[in-house]
């Protein structure tokens, strides 16, 4: 701790512990204390640590090809790539690094979508529509498109044209589609970083019906709520509402970098050679890996087994946790769950850790969030809500 102090930079404020190694949904630092994992590397590791399927994959890719770039064809990225449009509304694939590479591309696809439908346009739709509580990646556009204002503010003038609206809010959004400067609505089914909050229906679906009416393209940023995080293989899949874009990343490689825009036939036909690329992106090693993942949590019985135990997690929080006063609402499904406090969450946090359960905050810092392993058992879902609950205590000493 004492030397990353003098040779990194300054970006994250860590937590006061070293993570050694992993074993299924624990963690242990360098004198063997162990932790229950419920933060899954911020909703990666969704296989928990060192599964075996994995470890093989990524073991025999290693010994085979490692890395050629994308000037020659790999079989490990088409084939997964194959698997994606095989199970999503998507016809083509674009392969990234992160959730912030893959909404890079969604933006420039949707600004070159709309070049290319509409070649004699005076005016073209070039701006983007963003939600209150998004979080989209820490790079110039995807940034532009992250709602917190101190984030944004340090590095303006970030990217121009994007429109900000009440997440939820279904007459804003609609009229400003309508006007016909949209090029993309970017949109969380289920916010992570803003603090757990689920769309209704009836708003992606007024969004849908509005992007289809203007030649909007409607884009879903599932980097942390798709892949089974919620107990459907994508988020969206829970309202019966299809984007033209889809953006992942976090756990499609259980632990690896990697990133994916999922897109329709219409939005591909607008991409040509030379539009955008990427040196590292799709490398056969991470794609083996990401392959293994997808196998694995697509199964209908691995999917029913996170809703079930989704369900068991947040009535266990709202039995344990619910009478307390500080908390006010416990939020979310599937396992990726929120529960909202009347306070800071911090002390919380840290009382937990001490006590050897790792948790994450969102929103406003007020906000405990749980997006432990997918693979995480009703047993250790019992231990972590028993240790919040003892840890309780810790937001009256603080606040």
């Amino acid at each position: 701790m004492e030397m990353e102090g003098k040779v990194l930079v300054g970006t994250y404020a860590r937590n006061p512990v070293v993570i050694s190694s992993g074993k299924g949904c624990k963690l242990y630092d360098p004198e063997g204390r162990e932790y229950l994992d419920c933060t899954s590397g911020i909703a990666v590791n969704a296989l928990g640590h060192g599964d075996t399927d994995w470890v093989k994959a990524v073991v025999e890719q290693a010994n085979l090809l490692t890395h050629v770039s994308n000037v020659f064809y790999s079989v490990p990225q088409v084939e997964l790539a194959r698997l994606l449009v095989a199970c999503s509304f998507a016809d083509r694939v674009f392969f990234s690094n992160s959730g912030t590479e893959a909404n890079e591309a969604a933006i420039k696809f949707a600004r070159k979508y709309q070049r290319f439908t509409n070649p004699d346009e005076k005016q073209q739709a070039t701006e983007f529509i963003s939600f209150s509580n998004s979080f989209h990646g820490r790079t110039m556009g995807a940034l532009a498109l992250t709602s917190k204002e101190n984030y944004r503010f340090p590095f303006e003038p970030v990217m121009p044209g994007v429109n900000f609206l009440e997440y939820g809010d279904v007459q804003a959004a609609t009229e400003l589609i309508k006007s016909g400067r949209i090029a993309a609505v970017f949109v969380e089914p289920i916010q992570g970083e803003g603090g757990i909050y689920s769309a209704t229906k009836e708003f992606l679906q007024s969004l849908r019906s509005a992007c289809d009416d203007a030649g909007s393209l409607l884009v879903f940023d599932e980097v942390q709520c798709g892949l089974g995080r919620t107990g459907y293989l994508w988020a969206h899949e829970a309202y019966g509402v299809v984007p033209d874009i889809m953006t992942l990343a976090k756990p499609l490689a259980g632990g690896l970098p990697i990133g994916a825009s999922l897109v329709s036939e219409k939005v591909a036909a607008a991409i040509k050679y030379g539009d955008h690329g990427s040196t590292f992106a799709g490398g056969p090693l991470v794609c083996n890996a990401a392959i293994a993942v997808l196998d694995k949590i697509s199964k209908p019985d691995f999917l029913a087994s996170v809703s079930k135990k989704g369900e068991y997690f947040k009535e266990l929080i709202m039995h344990k946790l619910g009478g307390n006063s500080h908390v006010r609402e416990v939020r979310g499904f599937g396992l990726i769950i929120g529960i909202e406090l009347d306070v800071s969450a911090s002390p919380l946090i840290d009382a937990c850790r001490d006590s050897g359960l790792l948790i994450l905050t969102a929103g406003k810092g007020n906000v405990v969030r749980l997006v432990p392993p997918l693979i995480i058992s009703e047993q250790e879902l019992e231990r972590a809500a028993e240790i919040m609950l003892e840890c309780l205590p810790a937001l009256d000493k603080t606040n």
